[in-house]
């Protein structure tokens, strides 16, 4: 295995760590800014308000991303199995 392949396969496996994680990186960072825009606008500043709504979000994120996920992380180990194969 040269160089090349492993920084090929260190490279598909950070764009799909990013692909995979995305989803409820961007769901929590959307559901923060609203939280935060109504503590603006209502001048509440309670600090555990934002962490209820974010965690519900992201675990339905996760639910309904799963499969999604699971079928990219599946064709990332099928990429890298068979990079192996065809080296060795």
């Amino acid at each position: 295995m040269s160089e090349a392949d492993v920084l090929d396969i260190a490279r598909d496996a950070m764009m799909t760590m990013l692909l995979v994680s995305a989803p409820m990186l961007v769901i929590g960072l959307v559901v923060g800014l609203i939280i935060s825009v109504f503590q603006t606008l209502t001048h509440i500043q309670e600090m555990t308000l934002t962490f209820i709504p974010k965690i519900l979000s992201i675990f339905a994120a996760m639910i309904i991303f799963m499969p999604w996920m699971l079928r990219e992380l599946t064709e990332f180990t099928h990429r890298v199995m068979d990079k192996i194969v065809a080296l060795g």
